[in-house]
Order: C-alpha cells, then structure tokens, then sequence
C-alpha cells in the first residue's frame, strides 16, 4: 500500500511538473522571440531610457514569474527523486529471479528508445511503469533532465543540428547531470569540437536522440545556444 500511494503522488508530482514546464516554456518563447528583451536583456537603450520597443511592466513581470516556477520547478524534482529512490529500494529485495530482457545495460541506449505514453507526465520524463498484477510491484526507469535550451541563435551550429528553444537535456555526450554541470557541458563542447557529440533531449513529451557538433561560425561559442541547469 506504502508503494501504491507513493507511486501516485509521484505520477501527481510529475502531472504538477509539466504544467510548470509548460507555462515556463511559454514565457520563454515570449521573452525570446525575435526582436524580444529574452531572459536578461537589459531594459534601458544606449541612452539610459527605458525601451520603447518593449513592455517593460510585462516584461519584468514575466522575469519574476519564470524564477518563481524555476524555484517551484527544482522541489518538486527534487521530492520526485527522492520518491523514485524509495520506489527503486523497495522493489530491489524482490528481483530475486532474473530480470526480464528489457536491454537496459549501461553504455546502451536501449533505455531512451521505445517509451509508452504516461499521460502529462512524460513531458520531462521517460517513464515506464511495470505491468505485473501485483500492485505492488512498482518499477520506475526515468530520464531526468538536467538542463534546458533557453537561448539559440539562427544559423547557429545547435540550430542547424537540430537543436530547438526549450529542449530539455537528458545526457549530452559523456554528461548525466551530477556536478559542474555548466563546466562540464562546456568542456565536453570544446573537446569535441569537429566531432558530432551524441545527445538525448525530452521535447513535447517524446524523448529524441540526435547529434550536434561544435563548430566555429560566424556567432559566439561553438554551439549558438545556451543552457539553463534545471
């Protein structure tokens, strides 16, 4: 019973999660479109005037909205973690017998291919929630993303290579989230630069496996894009 309601309150959570993700990446769009402020442009011209070309009062108040659903954003995804790692121990006692073929090895990318829909909840996440009778038998495989395209430049290497506004990175060559995240993402860049890097990304709900390759271009860094650490 502990599982069964443990297991509903993160489906709950995760259901929560991508309405914040969609009213983020609506902001985003707005604050990013051509000719807009974007997330931290200034406000004031040359001159020190406030712009003419902006509604700075919506502006600003979509600023502050988008870092209130960032901070709203990271507890829920930190109770959703904690959440799975109980559902993970839990059901670990019981995989006595050997574990179905699902091909989940590490270093394999079989765990980012077919996914089954689970509702909303998918928009961040790449769930699959065992079938098996028992109620109980609760078992979670996620892809968290950890990081998020807030900024990409037209022409741009990322652009070119498939790369779009508010993809959400799952693992970004040799990256899955833990440390330095910022550092790392810009080391793997610089290393691989000429070489395609593998990446998986969560868009609309549909995890999708591409290739970018940092490149010099007529732009700043190798990729034209920016990420956001989620």
């Amino acid at each position: 019973m502990v599982a069964t309601n443990l297991k509903s309150e993160t489906m709950t959570l995760m259901e929560k999660r991508s309405s914040i993700e969609a009213e983020m990446n609506s902001i985003i769009d707005r604050l990013c479109q051509p000719g807009g402020p974007g997330l931290s442009g200034n406000l004031v011209d040359s001159e020190g005037f406030p712009r003419s070309d902006v509604d700075i009062p919506v502006v600003r108040a979509e600023r502050h909205r988008l870092s209130e659903l960032r901070s709203d954003h990271r507890e829920i995804t930190e109770k959703i973690n904690q959440n799975i790692q109980v559902l993970h121990s839990a059901r670990l006692p019981s995989k006595s017998s050997p574990p179905k073929d699902q091909g989940n090895d590490e270093g394999s990318n079989s765990q980012h291919s077919a996914v089954p829909s689970a509702g909303p909840s998918t928009s961040f996440h790449n769930v699959l929630v065992g079938d098996s009778p028992n109620s109980m038998d609760v078992d979670l495989v996620v892809s968290l993303p950890f990081a998020m395209v807030d900024e990409i430049a037209d022409a741009s290497p990322a652009a070119e290579d498939g790369l779009q506004l508010g993809d959400q990175i799952v693992k970004f060559g040799r990256v899955e989230a833990g440390e330095n995240l910022a550092q790392r993402l810009a080391s793997e860049a610089q290393t691989n630069q000429g070489r395609a890097i593998p990446i998986s990304i969560m868009r609309q709900g549909a995890l999708i496996n591409l290739t970018v390759t940092p490149r010099t271009w007529q732009g700043r860094g190798l990729l034209g894009c920016h990420f956001r650490i989620l």
